[in-house]
């Protein structure tokens, strides 16, 4: 994903920050059309009936970064990283909601990209996806990370490293490694969830 010139937004958020209430308005414009790609792509995938749509999503992560009092963003990239997890956090509970309307009912899948996947697979669980991701930031947190800004935000390899102050091959081995743990633990998840059907 291209992201705007990293001057706009990084000196709209600065200024919001130092209490220019005006620069939130002119920062939405700049962000909006990447906001709309990240939201897409984690849309694309979902189960045909879901609810929530590509504006919806990126309106709700959006309401979700300006209503925090503290507004520490240091850049672009971090701003887009935060966005990133707004919109997991907004997936999650969607799923978690229909689940729950369903009474148990069939749990809401995603694509999974071949990009993340280490094993062909056609969809993933959203559920069993955000509580891998949970497990893999409790044992290993910066190739989450990774993980959160490389698949959720759809930032490179550059810009990733440029968020977490790491270089791009720290990146690169990170991503790799945080692959292939994932899938490891989604078959797992999948082969629990067989048996339990037993």
């Amino acid at each position: 994903m291209a992201l705007s010139p990293p001057a706009d937004v990084t000196g709209l958020l600065h200024a919001w920050r130092a209490g220019d209430e005006a620069a939130l308005g002119r920062l939405m414009p700049v962000v909006y059309d990447e906001l709309r790609r990240v939201a897409r792509a984690r849309l694309r995938g979902q189960r045909p009936d879901h609810t929530l749509q590509t504006t919806a999503l990126v309106h709700e992560a959006y309401l979700r970064l300006v209503q925090v009092r503290d507004r520490t963003w240091r850049n672009r990239t971090h701003f887009f990283a935060l966005c990133a997890q707004a919109m997991r956090q907004i997936l999650v509970n969607a799923a978690l909601a229909r689940r729950a309307a369903k009474r148990g009912g069939a749990t809401p899948r995603v694509a999974l990209e071949e990009e993340l996947a280490a094993v062909p697979a056609p969809d993933v669980d959203i559920l069993a996806l955000d509580e891998a991701l949970t497990q893999l930031a409790a044992q290993f947190p910066r190739a989450a990370r990774v993980v959160e800004l490389r698949y959720f935000t759809g930032l490179s390899v550059e810009d990733t490293g440029a968020a977490l102050g790491v270089s791009p091959p720290t990146v690169a081995r990170d991503w790799q490694f945080a692959r292939l743990w994932l899938a490891r633990a989604l078959r797992h998840a999948e082969g629990e969830s067989a048996a339990g059907d037993d």
